[in-house]
């Protein structure tokens, strides 16, 4: 039985043609929707009805030319009694006289056979091709094959911009998680990888280093008193506040848990280093205490507490394997970082401490007040702690 198979390439390769060049969806349908209407010669019009309901976020609606002034064939159709046939069946449905069409001037145009072309996307009716044709006229076998090929056609370039779109978004929105996550990972993986990735398989070398933690006084009692999701809210708001000071001083944001940061400054020589944490330092407790006057009044005011320690560490490249995958983080290991973690637990109510070290390298700059000494886990010795910040 002939096909019409040579009508049917025909018509398709003029489509194709004309879609191929075009990128936006809308755009395409409007152009196999002229196609349809010259392929058919009864055809009055052609409508390809979205029925998705995420269609509006990835195309624009056709526009119908039966109507005196144009109207939104997404929605304006959807009640002709072939589509809601042609979706109750999940079949191509034909009547051989449709309903005249009502312009909004309250006028009727008369139509004649409307024939309607379900295509799915899985179980789902993802979308109609119709075409309505002029009054007294038939639809001959050669049309329906037409109309069910442009709806094959229709179903897969909706597919494929719909899918477009899911994957834009689903990039958008790891873009966004990822442009909120990478203020706290460490810049020095970045640098290293754009001015030579050979150079992250280094090994780790020892360096000069001012290590600064931080942390938040009663974050486990906060936790406890608020919903989870608005702890999560203020502890971002408040670390954000620190990504520009600690920059802005070359620290390296270096770890992060959930109440407290580790900064590295590793950019120049150990004088400096401690200058500059000590900077960053007393930049954080000024952002805390302007973060503290917005806080709603249910919540009482936070305090960061800090510790730095200046040193020799073993700085360079460290990996974490899981069974995900590889993390990298550029690090530095040693008696220094234990040091500077065991006086930032020493540091109550917002305070900012510092060790001996520390103290002698700044000598003269800002002046420091004496704690005494301190007994920490892990460290052999007694240590000499002081406070950056006059006793209130």
């Amino acid at each position: 039985m002939e096909r019409y198979y040579r009508e049917r390439f025909e018509a398709r390769s003029r489509l194709d043609e004309k879609i191929v060049p075009l990128v936006k969806i809308n755009h395409i349908l409007q152009e196999m929707r002229d196609e349809l209407r010259e392929a058919i010669p009864s055809a009055m019009e052609t409508r390809i009805l979205l029925m998705d309901p995420d269609a509006r976020k990835y195309t624009r609606p056709l526009q119908c030319i039966l109507y005196d002034r144009p109207v939104n064939c997404l929605s304006c159709k959807r009640s002709r009694p072939v589509i809601k046939k042609a979706l109750e069946k999940r079949k191509t449905v034909v009547v051989p006289e449709g309903d005249p069409i009502e312009r909004q001037d309250g006028s009727l145009v008369r139509i004649g056979p409307e024939a309607a072309v379900p295509a799915f996307m899985g179980d789902e009716v993802l979308l109609v091709v119709s075409v309505v044709g002029k009054p007294g006229t038939r639809f001959t076998p050669k049309d329906f094959f037409l109309i069910e090929d442009f709806a094959k056609t229709a179903r897969n370039v909706v597919l494929r911009a719909k899918k477009h779109w899911e994957m834009t978004e689903d990039k958008l929105r790891i873009s966004k998680m990822l442009t909120n996550i990478s203020l706290f990972v460490p810049q020095s993986v970045l640098k290293i990888a754009e001015k030579d990735p050979a150079l992250l398989g280094q090994e780790k070398a020892e360096k000069e280093v001012s290590v600064l933690f931080l942390d938040i006084e009663g974050y486990t009692q906060l936790s406890t008193k608020l919903p989870e999701q608005e702890v999560n809210q203020i502890v971002e708001s408040l670390f954000s506040r620190f990504v520009d000071p600690i920059h802005r001083s070359k620290g390296d944001i270096n770890e992060t848990a959930g109440d407290g940061l580790m900064i590295i400054f590793k950019e120049d020589d150990i004088k400096t280093n401690a200058i500059n944490s000590i900077k960053a330092a007393f930049d954080i407790h000024q952002q805390n205490l302007e973060c503290n006057r917005e806080l709603p009044s249910h919540i009482d005011p936070l305090k960061v507490n800090m510790g730095i320690h200046c040193g020799t560490a073993l700085v360079g490249m460290t990996r974490f394997k899981g069974s995900i995958g590889t993390r990298m983080t550029y690090t530095a290991s040693g008696n220094v970082t234990n040091l500077a973690a065991r006086i930032a637990g020493l540091s109550k109510g917002g305070d900012i401490l510092i060790g001996e070290e520390t103290r002698m390298l700044i000598d003269g700059l800002w002046p420091v007040f004496d704690k005494g000494t301190a007994t920490l886990k892990g460290i052999e010795k007694p240590v000499h702690i002081y406070s950056l910040l006059k006793a209130e």
